[in-house]
């Protein structure tokens, strides 16, 4: 018998391997602990065991990989299953565990009072059951030891079987069923909670093991237990990605019941054994495991471990506070809700919350500080009997609130005085711009004063203001520490692009006024320049340039000066501006080489056709049209060789020289061999020393537009040909000296005879005038202009027509002069005979004077006059 009830030592029966405690008369207490890491082991059965985690929650990690290595886990691979139990102290979790699995747990002593038996969790292999599996005790649950306030040891061992065990048994008296916390109620939703967020959940089976069964039937308390699981798993605060997901996703629920072991031993050991068969195979398909989604292979078993263990360590969560904590925090944080909700439905509150999104409100800080003080004062004084710690934090959390909730206010508050300034300095500085104040200065001198408006309105003490001036607009808050200087940096920033904005508008403004200055100044006279294209044409474009240039960069320069630009910025500008000046001469110098050969036709056209005196020529025949048509020709040669190639920079070339030996002055007979020899000069596309930028003309452009100006001036200078012979056929109209001398040998009879006999001349002079209006008009002259023969046939069809005009034009004349006056008709008859004579002959005399005079291009209008 036992005479010392500390002393024990453990021994198993046969099986199933029951293990008892017994008593022996030795002095100290012992037991079969081995090894340093406290595994304790049995090789009667192979029964091995270590404690995993201390009641302190310092995890065994050395004694748990001797552990694996002394049951060999690392050989099963996924082949193994966890089984973990938890709960109330001494409701015979260890005593339960040794019957059904043949562990060795230590069990309470009831002799010696219900006390804590079990600290931390330790960790057994099961004896005879296959797959290899391990049972985890956890301490129990409500134990006087801990007290009410260290329940977070209590959360994370059961978070910690959660996570890691295939089964969990919930050891529990079946009297508890129905109640809150003797049935484990608040400890599931915590865990169940924290496991949702920490770990990813796999399948896990519980088995609530009802101990001590009463008369109620299993029937009846398996549905209250389900019922009640399923409530605690729809409180749970779930992921979003689980917020629909049931129970069944994550756990299998078994419910059991066992008799008595106090009252009925044999019973109990019976329903423990029919348990026992269930944990056979239990990882198989539709085993008591469930499915294997999260199994960790037997390697790395014992690194998972530590790691949940460390994660749930680290979680806050778990933590709760003592009882008198947990009810001021409640309460304090229902009279913080409570005052947050009566500031929000605050009419003041709502008013200014209103008005100040659409415009600034004057005294706003004022206000705004008088509702939180309010506010926060209320507060205070329903939460004055509370814990000062949970107090002072939920007044901070809930001045937090309000701050937060009255922040956007606050941001249009300061966005109302940030535009209403961005807004005035805008109007100050065109004015002070229009003023003709620099630029530089003015920007920054609006920029300072305005930016110090800002900072008055938002970050000044507004208290002393506002004992003089209600109507102050502040937006200073005395419960918070804003800062403003986003909103500043905002202002500064529209500010700075503002000036930005205008600053490159009026430098745009600027540099288009002297472009347009200088477009105004150089494009005509350029234009008329190069119309009037000479030797001297490129030399005045280049004075021109530089007079108009200078003059320029002058005034630019100066106008420039407000701006207080570096020397860099400013020279580019300058430069700019002149390069700008070279453009406008160089376009024009394109465009009019657009035109080039229209230039050339009118320049030849202008030479050949008008003297020097600018009349227009009149083809004689004494004219030298060959030495006109080629002064022209080199005229029009000149303004080509000027239109060919931009000469800006007063270097010389060789272009006029080619395009006058290549085009105008034919090959001396010395030189034919040579040029036949070198080709021709114009077959390129460059000309010597001329880059191609500067290029306006090509040689190959030259000789194409030259050959079509002469085509297009042949025609011209065929037509002065034929003016000048057709004149020469007009003039030639007396016959020959013999043939004068002949008729006045011949005809000195008929000569005498008209001395004779006067009427003879009446009737010759009246036969010239009839025969002189003929010629009139006929125009005899333009007839036989295209020869002999067309004009015959066509004076044949037009003579007697005009015959009978005229004589239709006599009689009409007469007819007149007879009824005009009847009485004196024969005085005034011969009277006007005698002037219509005179008249015919005066105009006859004119025509013939006018054709000697070789005004033949007057013939026409002088024909349809006498029409």
């Amino acid at each position: 018998m036992n005479t010392n009830p500390d002393l024990e030592i453990f021994y198993f029966d046969s099986p199933p391997f029951r293990l008892r405690f017994t008593d022996l008369p030795i002095s100290g207490k012992f037991s079969t602990f081995i090894g340093p890491n406290c595994t304790r082991m049995d090789k009667s059965n192979e029964c091995c065991s270590t404690h995993l985690i201390d009641g302190d929650g310092t995890f065994n990690a050395a004694g748990l990989d001797k552990f694996t290595k002394e049951v060999k886990l690392a050989d099963c691979g996924l082949s193994y299953a966890v089984v973990a139990i938890m709960g109330p102290q001494s409701s015979g979790k260890s005593t339960l565990l040794n019957h059904l699995f043949g562990t060795n747990f230590r069990e309470m002593d009831a002799y010696k009072g219900r006390t804590q038996t079990t600290r931390g969790v330790w960790m057994a292999h099961c004896v005879g059951i296959e797959p290899c599996t391990l049972v985890m005790d956890l301490e129990g649950t409500d134990g006087r030891e801990r007290g009410e306030d260290d329940t977070a040891f209590e959360k994370q061992s059961a978070l910690f079987a959660l996570a890691v065990s295939d089964i969990v048994l919930i050891n529990m008296w079946c009297h508890d069923i129905g109640r809150e916390q003797a049935a484990n109620k608040p400890l599931l939703k915590t865990v169940f909670q924290v496991l949702m967020r920490l770990f990813s959940p796999r399948k896990t089976t519980l088995m609530f093991v009802i101990r001590d069964k009463t008369r109620t039937p299993l029937e009846i308390l398996e549905p209250l237990l389900r019922e009640d699981i399923q409530k605690i798993w729809d409180s749970v605060p779930k992921p979003q990605v689980h917020k629909e997901t049931p129970i069944s996703e994550f756990f299998n629920v078994e419910v059991v019941a066992l008799s008595s072991y106090e009252e009925k031993e044999e019973q109990f050991k019976e329903q423990v054994a029919n348990l026992r068969q269930r944990f056979f195979h239990s990882i198989a398909p539709g085993g008591l495991a469930g499915d294997r989604r999260g199994v960790v292979p037997a390697s790395g078993f014992s690194f998972s471990l530590q790691h949940i263990w460390k994660v749930i360590k680290e979680n806050k969560d778990l933590d709760l506070p003592a009882h008198k904590v947990m009810v001021a925090t409640v309460r304090c944080e229902e009279i913080a809700n409570e005052k947050f909700s009566s500031f929000i439905a605050n009419e003041d509150w709502q008013q200014l919350e209103q008005a100040v999104q659409s415009h600034p409100v004057p005294g706003f800080g004022r206000k705004l500080t008088s509702l939180l003080d309010v506010c926060l004062s209320e507060y205070d004084s329903d939460a004055t009997y509370f814990d000062e710690g949970v107090r002072s934090s939920k007044r901070q959390l809930l001045e937090e609130k309000l701050l937060q909730l009255v922040h956007p206010a606050y941001q249009f508050m300061l966005g109302h005085i940030r535009s209403g300034t961005f807004n005035k300095f805008k109007e100050a500085f065109a004015t002070a711009l229009n003023e003709g104040k620099g630029f530089a200065v003015t920007a920054r001198d609006c920029t300072k004063f305005f930016m110090s408006q800002f900072e008055k309105a938002s970050v000044a003490d507004t208290h002393d203001k506002l004992a003089s001036n209600s109507e102050f607009v502040d937006v200073e808050i005395n419960q918070a520490n804003w800062d403003s200087s986003r909103v500043r940096e905002k202002l500064q920033r529209d500010i700075d692009a503002h000036i930005a904005e205008v600053r490159a508008a009026k430098l745009s403004e600027l540099t288009s006024k002297y472009e347009t200055k200088l477009n105004e100044a150089l494009s005509g006279p350029i234009e008329s320049l190069l119309e009037g294209a000479s030797d001297d044409t490129w030399p005045a474009i280049r004075k021109l340039l530089r007079r108009e240039t200078e003059t320029a960069v002058t005034e630019f320069s100066s106008a420039l000066s407000g701006f207080e630009m570096d020397d860099v910025t400013k020279s580019k500008k300058l430069s700019k501006l002149e390069d700008h000046a070279r453009g406008i001469v160089e376009a024009k110098a394109r465009e009019e080489a657009g035109r080039v050969l229209i230039r050339m036709k009118e320049r030849f056209l202008k030479l050949f056709s008008q003297d020097s005196d600018s009349m227009p020529r009149v083809w004689t025949g004494k004219e030298d049209i060959r030495a006109i048509t080629k002064t022209a020709r080199s005229s029009s040669l000149k303004l080509l060789s000027v239109m060919a190639a931009i000469r800006l920079d007063d270097d010389a070339d060789a272009i006029e020289n080619t395009l006058s030996l290549a085009l105008v002055e034919p090959p001396k007979s010395g030189t034919s061999t040579n040029r036949s020899i070198s080709g021709d000069p114009l077959a390129s596309s460059t000309w010597e020393e001329v880059p191609s930028s500067k290029t306006l003309l090509t040689p190959v452009q030259c000789k194409s537009l030259w050959r079509q100006f002469t085509n297009e001036t042949e025609y011209t200078v065929t037509q002065a040909f034929a003016a000048q012979e057709a004149s020469r056929r007009n003039n030639n109209w007396l016959p020959p000296p013999w043939a004068i001398v002949a008729i006045v040998l011949l005809g000195f009879n008929e000569f005498m005879t008209l001395l004779r006999n006067p009427l003879y001349l009446g009737i010759i002079f009246i036969a010239f005038l009839v025969v002189k209006a003929l010629w009139v008009q006929l125009d005899i002259s333009n007839e036989f202009r295209n020869g002999a023969l067309p004009g015959i046939l066509s004076i044949s069809t037009k003579i007697l027509p005009t015959v009978m005009n005229l004589l239709r034009k006599l009689a009409e004349e007469g007819h007149r002069a007879a009824n005009s006056n009847s009485q004196h008709n024969s005085p005034f008859l011969a009277k006007n005979s005698t002037n219509d004579q005179s008249h015919m002959s005066s105009v006859a005399s004119s025509d013939v004077t006018s054709s000697e005079n070789g005004t033949e291009y007057s013939s026409p209008s002088v024909h349809d006059k006498a029409q």
